[in-house]
């Protein structure tokens, strides 16, 4: 994934105490391919409010590109959907690259439905550091 965002990729150690200390209420499901990672879903439970239905939401869908094609992706979505299921949850959400046309296509393929009343905010370096410092 690092690649892909063109990040260096920490040590081993690292990821793994990076895995090991996560939020509280995170999930990650793995897809494997022959011993290898071949991809991953981070996922956690979103609450919106009494009386409102209550969801997952998908952080991170990724698979790695050689084995991309092969229904990993597909996979994943689909046991988050199951997850959601089994707890009587009533939907997955999560945001994707509007320029990327192939992965919109996928998503729509699996059925989801996307929604152009949404936009998607992040407050994030400055901007998070001035609002979230103040008393």
């Amino acid at each position: 994934m690092q690649a892909y965002y063109a990040v260096p990729c920490p040590p081993r150690d690292a990821i793994e105490a990076s895995l090991s200390g996560r939020p509280a209420g995170t999930e990650i499901l793995v897809a494997e391919e022959s011993a290898d990672l071949a991809g991953f879903a981070a996922f956690s439970a979103i609450y919106p409010g009494p009386g409102l239905a209550g969801g997952l939401f998908l952080k991170e869908l990724f698979v790695g590109a050689r084995h991309r094609g092969a229904g990993h992706g597909r996979a994943l979505v689909r046991a988050v959907a199951a997850e959601a299921v089994a707890r009587e949850l009533k939907r997955v959400d999560w945001t994707a690259d509007a320029g990327t046309p192939e992965l919109l296509a996928f998503y729509e393929g699996l059925g989801a439905v996307p929604k152009p009343g949404k936009v998607f905010f992040r407050l994030d370096g400055e901007g998070l550091a001035r609002l979230g410092g103040q008393t």
